[in-house]
């Protein structure tokens, strides 16, 4: 049972995360995480931080992101790029919302391997 404990708990601390936030220290901590942003009709951006357990090993990682109906459907709305430095474990990027709704956003690497994901609602204050 301790073994069992101790492999959770270490895959947990090992695991990649995508977290959304207002900034982000010079040390890679999230300020301000939230999964629910407000922006004007004018648009708004929050910064999508992306922690690793190892370098990241390429030179550029893609967020590719997806609407969410009401009945759980996604629909592909867009892809930003990034830059990186192969020995990074974290970077962030800023990205901008011009819709309110629910979001999948996916984090790939230069090779489309599957990196992290997490869901973001975007609403209208």
């Amino acid at each position: 049972m301790f073994i069992i404990c101790c492999l959770s708990i270490s895959s947990v601390v090992l695991s990649q995360s995508l977290q959304f936030c207002e900034d982000v220290s010079k040390d890679g901590e999230p300020i301000s995480v939230s999964s629910v942003f407000n922006i004007g009709t004018e648009g708004g951006y929050l910064k999508c931080l992306t922690k690793l357990p190892y370098r990241i090993g390429t030179y550029g990682v893609s967020y590719e992101i997806y609407k969410v109906d009401a009945d759980g459907y996604e629909t592909y709305d867009n892809t930003v790029y990034q830059d990186v430095d192969p020995s990074w474990t974290w970077f962030w990027k800023e990205i901008t919302f011009y819709k309110a709704g629910s979001f999948n956003i996916n984090v790939y690497d230069g090779d489309k391997n599957f990196l992290a994901s997490a869901q973001i609602r975007i609403q209208y204050y």
